[in-house]
């Protein structure tokens, strides 16, 4: 999957946050919304402009961060 065809970042759309193609959904908010326990079924329903594969671009978008090292150290 090619994640830049479902995520961009627009300086002004949200300042510049990674969100979904043509809506103001974050990256961020997506994200949020799983750790709270929302089911892809419920966040596809809330949010119809978002497609199943905008969600999973989301992953592939975080992937490719971890993989480039862009994020907070976890000291341990």
């Amino acid at each position: 999957m090619i994640w830049q065809e479902h995520i961009i970042s627009d300086s002004n759309i949200l300042l510049g946050k990674p969100t979904i193609k043509g809506t103001r959904i974050s990256v961020e908010l997506i994200i949020e919304l799983f750790s709270m326990g929302w089911t892809e079924k419920q966040i596809l329903d809330s949010y119809p402009n978002i497609t199943t594969d905008s969600l999973r671009a989301v992953f592939v978008y975080l992937k490719e961060c971890i993989q480039q090292e862009l994020y907070f150290p976890i000291l341990a």
